[in-house]
């Protein structure tokens, strides 16, 4: 112990101020070996064991500190994870607090707004105003229900002009031949055959029948064709130009409205006559025939067929509708397209009902169902169908 202190008292570096009077108890002798002690030495050197026992403890202290200082921080990943969790957790709570003080805002300001404003109490003006609108109502659903049934049964405003007849007499018959803007050799073989021309064709409606070719218009309206065939009706006058119908293939089967509506309109006739341009007609047979039905109202006259409906796309005949037709994709009957002859009621119905009225891939069809839901009265006449073998036929191929 007393070499540590000795060794201590080496190391340490002098005072300035210090002398050996500072330690009264301690007094070196000249060869530097010896120590000799005072009276009071005991108490320093007590004083200097605690002095020494402090300085050992102080670098373990200090030690330990700067150990337990370098020591890193280590925070394991659960810890990270739930912080985070936990702060988005503050957010989501702090949103729909602050949503909830909106929603919360905006329904105490409609509940103020609601309690400024007085129940509406219902006088007894307002009472009878809603009584009369009631009845009002159902005198426009009884009027509706009227109004079907009469179209139903064929009722027409009479707004005839009676182009084509200088006298004002009923018709028997208005007869027209489908053609197209290709077609004018075809219109020139039977102007000079069945179909009389000129002065011939004034005095045939002087009898009651009127014969034009019908035609729509060019896709391109003012075109071309529509010129030639302006400039063809001008020096022949037997057209009936369907202005609201463009005229093409896929547009077929709709020319049948466009024709029956526009000469319900036009003419005042007990039967209307569509007829393709492929065929002869015996125009003394067709009169004769229709002369002895004059007066049969809902008469539906043709070539009466059905047959199989096409279901496979690219063949003739194809119908993109055959599954309405049913398992066996049968065609009801109906007359045939070459000749079909309405009365002047059923016409009339399809005039009314004309946008209402659903068309098929083929126009006989078409005409056929339109008549399965009326009281039509199916006529079937050989004598109409042009492919017969009969001598009495009323058409032919041509």
């Amino acid at each position: 112990m007393l070499q540590k202190f000795r060794l201590y008292l080496r190391k340490r570096k002098p005072c300035p101020t210090s002398s050996k009077q500072d330690f009264p108890g301690l007094r070196r002798s000249t060869d530097h070996t010896k120590i000799e002690t005072a009276p009071h030495f005991y108490s320093v050197l007590s004083l200097s064991l605690s002095l020494h026992i402090e300085m050992e403890s102080l670098p373990t202290t200090m030690k330990s500190e700067r150990r337990w200082r370098s020591k890193p921080l280590q925070t394991s990943k659960p810890s990270l994870l739930m912080a985070f969790f936990s702060c988005l957790a503050w957010l989501y709570v702090a949103g729909r607090l602050w949503q909830d003080a909106e929603n919360r805002k905006v329904l105490t300001n409609l509940l103020y707004k609601n309690s400024l404003q007085r129940p509406k109490i219902l006088t007894v003006e307002d009472k009878l105003s809603v009584l009369g609108c009631r009845d009002l109502e159902r005198r426009i659903v009884e009027a509706e229900m009227e109004l079907t049934l009469a179209k139903s049964q064929g009722y027409l405003n009479k707004q005839l002009q009676q182009s084509g007849s200088s006298s004002g007499k009923k018709l028997l018959a208005v007869i027209g031949v489908y053609t197209g803007f290709g077609s004018r050799l075809k219109r020139n073989v039977f102007r000079g055959s069945w179909m009389p021309k000129g002065d011939a064709l004034r005095k045939l409606e002087e009898r009651g029948v009127v014969i034009r070719f019908v035609i729509g218009r060019s896709a391109n309206r003012g075109d071309s064709l529509d010129r030639n065939i302006n400039e063809e009706n001008r020096s022949t006058k037997d057209f009936l130009i369907l202005e609201g119908h463009e005229e093409a293939q896929e547009e077929l089967p709709k020319k049948a409205k466009f024709f029956l509506s526009t000469a319900v309109q036009k003419w005042d006739a007990d039967f209307f006559v569509k007829v393709d341009d492929n065929i002869d007609l015996d125009l003394e047979a067709l009169i004769g025939l229709l002369e002895r039905r004059r007066g049969q109202d809902g008469a539906y006259i043709g070539c009466m067929k059905s047959g199989d409906v096409i279901s496979e796309e690219g063949k003739p005949w194809y119908e993109p509708d055959w599954w309405k037709f049913g398992d066996e994709k049968s065609y009801f009957r109906h007359a045939g397209t070459a000749l079909i002859i309405l009365s002047k009621n059923l016409a009339q119905y399809v005039n009314i009902n004309s946008a209402s009225l659903k068309t098929y891939a083929h126009d006989d069809t078409s005409v056929g169902s339109w008549m399965m839901g009326l009281q039509a009265t199916y006529i079937d006449d050989n004598r109409l169908c042009c492919s017969s073998i009969r001598q009495d036929k009323v058409c032919s191929l041509a």
